[in-house]
């Protein structure tokens, strides 16, 4: 019978404990038990939790994500955490002379086995100790089948020793920690997390019975727990908190889902999910991240409150990134609007996105540093047809409009397409692009892939790498990497930019007074510090950005959704622009920082200017030294460069054999030049004549329109651009295919050798 001495007399007692001594005796000479021993400290030291933690740069928890698969087992916990009713109710079901034997309870052994003797129920021979041993000891691990002889006589050799070489709440402790519940659930910590949703200090009287009940029995139908459950209360005289049990066992393990399949909980915050798990990696791991813990749950809470201001938008996603300047520390990574999503699991910091607007203070920033322009320089923001290997590109404004003839201050500060297309003309697309990927924006295709539309964000960017380029510019030029870590390196400068032409940029940036011709004075992109930003929509409202600095911060914000569909009349200004003003104005107010205008670098000259005609009014300005001007006139204004507009470079032209050669004609177009020649394979071409002229064989005037209709014949050829002097300038190779070599006679009458 349960609980009562078998009557087996003293003598079967003596007898199985001289046996028992006898064979660990033996074992212990020969197995080497002793050398194998583990020491508690190693014990706590080698357990992995099946979760990872990342942290703030303070120590303060942010994020778990579970990375073992097979066991859930959460941080260690000190016996001294667990509750007194749990450690109670453990040592009177499992081992009630726990703290009198030594590692084997041979009272208890022969009472079991003169049980197995005669087929009687009795209490298990196993302590708790001993039960520690198979824990500790992989081949003393009890499987499917009941342990060999051989292993119930090392398990008792390793509890006497871990009884000599432990202090008992050790041995406790650590069996606590390691020891299987239900499904997989391994460990008192887990168990009292997911059950009960409290840690193991808090567990009461019946939550401490239904822990201990899944010890003999993890599996177990949730009525035959409750049984086992209410006779450990029995025993320690609470049979009254067995009225309910059953119900209640049978919610708490309802949490454990079915088919042994635990369900997730845990009551660590969930701030920085995209971000743990590009950093967490083992099991068990504890990571010092360089965020901040108040900066990362503000940037959450500024994204929440947009999106739900903004849900009859069709807006689902949105990701922030703050970025320290001087270090290159990530102080705000927010990766998705969480709740708000459908694809809470894309990370937008690093997923890939049109670009829109934001690319174009890297482009008039090139343009500058190079002295091709000043942010004085006038551009013409009028109509403009580009032509293409794949056609016309017909770039247009935000706003359907022309402004006329406009600054690069004005052109850039309130966003016009038009002039940055034809920015980007004199800059050309391959020194854009060899520009942006020195900023470490990775781009997948080659400058002339995306042409002109590159001035306005054809090119897929991270929030990530765009932020971290506009750091580039409060860093006067001066690019790194990022950290994630505490445990990264310190981050090595490198120059990138000219110091002055990346001070102009920033300050056009900041110029409340430019960028009102688009966004008026008062607006979202206004802080009370200063602070350089720019917005950007992509195309079908489809990306909408806000990225900008100060003297200590960079913050950029990304809204619209992960599935690429488009936004309803959202615009950067009233989209992202809002959470990127509350974080820039967090970040400030949190630090107490006062307002810091940066230092003009040397080589930068600041001069009075005015302008012809009165296009913009009077004003400081800056210019890099060696362009200042006082007077801007339209003579001077920056337009497109000398230029073979069509056919472009590399062009493939293909003849249609069902259409008249005669109709089938393309027209050389030119930008530049008043007038001038066109060379096709070293020999000039001749306008057509008028009809009833004679035709001369003279070389022929130079062509004042620069517009020649040419009709084509199959090969490769050189089409040149001569000015007045006869001299190149430009020059293009292009193909045409089709299905005879033949020169056509009318070709031949415009056709002068040189």
């Amino acid at each position: 019978m349960r609980g009562k001495a078998i009557s087996g007399g003293p003598g079967c007692a003596q007898y199985v404990k001289r046996l028992s001594l006898s064979a660990v005796l033996l074992l212990a000479l020969s197995a080497g038990q002793a050398q194998a021993l583990q020491r508690f400290a190693d014990v706590q030291q080698e357990f992995r939790s099946s979760e990872a933690s990342l942290y703030d740069r303070k120590g303060q928890l942010l994020q778990q994500i579970r990375l073992n698969p097979h066991e859930r087992r959460l941080s260690w916990v000190a016996l001294e955490d667990v509750s007194p009713a749990l450690r109670n109710a453990l040592v009177a079901s499992e081992d009630r002379r726990f703290y009198q034997h030594s590692g084997v309870d041979w009272s208890a052994a022969a009472a079991a086995a003169w049980g197995n003797l005669w087929n009687s129920r009795t209490r298990g021979a196993s302590t708790i100790t001993m039960q520690l041993a198979g824990l500790l000891d992989d081949d003393l691990r009890r499987r499917t089948s009941p342990r060999s002889i051989r292993q119930k006589l090392s398990q008792a050799v390793v509890a006497q020793l871990l009884e000599r070489n432990w202090r008992k709440d050790q041995i406790l402790e650590a069996y606590l920690n390691l020891v299987s519940f239900r499904g997989e659930l391994v460990g008192i910590h887990a168990l009292s997390r997911v059950l009960f949703d409290k840690h193991p200090s808090g567990l009461n009287q019946r939550e401490a019975a239904i822990a201990v009940a899944l010890i003999r029995g993890p599996n177990a139908a949730p009525a035959r727990v409750a049984e086992r459950a209410c006779r450990i209360l029995q025993d320690q005289n609470a049979a009254p908190q067995c009225k309910g049990l059953e119900g209640f066992t049978l919610l708490a393990l309802a949490r454990t889902g079915s088919n042994s399949e635990v369900i997730v909980t845990t009551t660590a915050p969930q701030l920085a999910p995209h971000l743990a798990r590009k950093l967490l990696h083992t099991p068990g791991q504890a990571l010092r991240s360089t965020l901040d813990a108040g900066v990362q749950r503000f940037a959450n809470d500024a994204l929440h409150r947009q999106l739900a201001a903004l849900v009859d938008r069709n807006i689902q996603d949105g990701a922030v990134v703050a970025i320290d300047n001087a270090s290159g520390d990530v102080l705000a990574w927010v990766g998705s609007s969480a709740t708000f999503s459908n694809a809470a699991e894309v990370d937008g910091v690093v997923a890939l996105r049109q670009a829109g607007s934001t690319l174009k203070p890297f482009l008039y920033e090139l343009a500058i540093e190079k002295k091709w322009m000043t942010a004085a320089s006038i551009l013409n923001d009028a109509a403009i047809n580009l032509p293409t290997s794949s056609g016309l590109y017909i770039p247009q404004n935000y706003d359907k409009q022309f402004k006329g003839l406009v600054s690069v201050r004005t052109a850039l500060a309130s966003s016009l397409n038009i002039p940055a297309v034809r920015t980007l003309v004199t800059v050309t697309p391959s020194a854009f692009f060899e520009r942006l990927q020195g900023l470490g924006f990775q781009l997948r295709e080659s400058g002339n892939y995306y042409g002109y539309s590159l001035a306005l964000g054809s090119a897929d960017v991270s929030l990530l790498a765009l932020t971290n380029a506009y750091r580039t510019l409060a860093n006067q030029g001066s690019y790194s990497g990022v950290r994630t870590t505490l445990s990264d390196p310190a981050v090595t400068m490198r120059k990138v930019m000219d110091p002055g032409a990346a001070f102009i940029i920033g300050d056009i940036l900041a110029d409340r007074s430019a960028r009102s011709r688009t966004f008026g004075l008062e607006n979202a992109l206004s802080t009370r510090v200063w602070a350089a930003v720019k917005t950007g929509t992509s195309k079908d409202m489809r990306d909408n950005w806000a990225v900008g600095y100060s003297d200590r911060y960079t913050v950029g914000v990304w809204v619209g959704n992960a599935s690429g569909l488009p936004m309803w009349d959202v615009s950067g200004v009233t989209g992202a622009a809002p959470i990127w003003q509350e974080v820039m104005q967090f970040l400030h107010q949190r630090d107490q920082l006062r307002q810091h205008i940066p230092t003009m670098p040397a080589g930068v000259v600041e001069q009075d200017i005015r302008y012809e005609d009165k296009i913009e009014a009077p004003r400081h300005e800056y210019f890099l030294a060696g362009t200042e001007q006082s007077l801007i006139t339209t003579a001077k204004s920056d337009d497109i460069k000398v230029a073979i507009r069509y056919p472009t470079q590399g062009m493939l032209v293909a003849i249609d054999p069902d259409i008249p050669p005669q109709r089938q004609r393309m027209r050389f177009a030119a930008d530049g030049l008043s007038s001038g020649w066109w060379r096709l394979d070293g020999k000039l071409l001749a306008l057509p004549v008028k009809a009833g002229k004679k035709a001369s064989r003279q070389t022929p005037p130079p062509n004042q329109q620069l517009a020649f209709d040419w009709m084509p014949w199959p090969g490769r050829h050189v089409l040149e651009l001569l000015d007045a002097k006869r001299e190149v300038v430009d020059q293009v190779r292009f193909e045409v295919r089709g299905a005879t070599e033949k020169v056509p006679e009318q070709l031949r009458k415009h056709a002068v050798k040189k």
